[in-house]
């Protein structure tokens, strides 16, 4: 985990390859949505924020940050793993 590039100490940064998941603790108010609908169980609620666990295991199918009613999760690669593409 990392600060984002642009030094944002409100965002922060996991990286893996081509693929950056960016979370956003000061939005994110634990609900889990985006904890439940990952399929590969890449993200978890630690202190009630959610923070990235196995970005190894990410697919790139966009349902954490789709489903993020908060807009606390940014999902950024190439597109090549899954369906999404950003």
């Amino acid at each position: 985990m990392s600060v984002d590039k642009k030094g944002d100490p409100e965002r922060i940064a996991a990286d893996h390859g081509d693929l950056r998941i960016i979370t956003i603790p000061r939005y994110c108010k634990g609900c889990g949505i985006c904890v439940t609908f990952c399929p590969k169980s890449v993200l978890e609620i630690q202190s009630f924020k959610v923070h990235v666990a196995r970005i190894r295991d990410c697919i790139q199918c966009m349902q954490c940050e789709l489903r993020c009613p908060d807009f606390a999760i940014e999902v950024h690669g190439t597109g090549k793993k899954g369906s999404g593409e950003k």
